[in-house]
């Protein structure tokens, strides 16, 4: 299907398929639970009309859970293996994790350079990690809503 749309070797086939998942449905209406009817009331007993009112007072509150979602699809994303194995056929396409897994060979296996590596393909992750700490574990914390 992905070749009849003509998506084979396109960043597109990529990234589209991380970016609606069911995960991220289920943390943000968890984090939009979360909020309290009120907010939403007084908003639109002050003038705010429905689009108002989502992107001015509910936006907002929920930017710890949307970083949260963007650091969770960006992790996802970036170790997923077998999705780019089967829309990318081109060398040059090649992502990370699929990368690594071809670095290993199947009757020799060169450790220390798999094992370099492995620990560069970790440092981006770390680093985002590091930069949005913060909204991370807000983000983790807020999304646990009540039913």
């Amino acid at each position: 299907m992905v070749s009849k749309m003509g998506m084979l070797n396109t960043i597109f086939a990529l990234v589209f398929p991380g970016l609606v998942t069911a995960f991220g449905t289920f943390l943000l209406r968890q984090g939009f639970m979360g909020l309290p009817k009120d907010l939403e009331e007084a908003a639109r007993l002050d003038g705010c009309n429905i689009g108002q009112t989502f992107l001015f007072v509910m936006m907002p509150l929920m930017r710890s859970s949307m970083v949260a979602l963007g650091i969770f699809t960006a992790l996802f994303a970036y170790k997923d293996l077998m999705w780019p194995m089967i829309v990318n056929t081109d060398k040059d396409m090649l992502v990370l994790s699929s990368a690594l897994a071809k670095m290993q060979g199947q009757y020799v296996m060169k450790f220390p350079e798999l094992m370099a590596a492995s620990l560069i393909a970790c440092i981006p992750m770390i680093i985002l990690y590091i930069l949005f700490q913060k909204q991370f574990i807000e983000g983790i914390a807020t999304s646990g809503g009540k039913l």
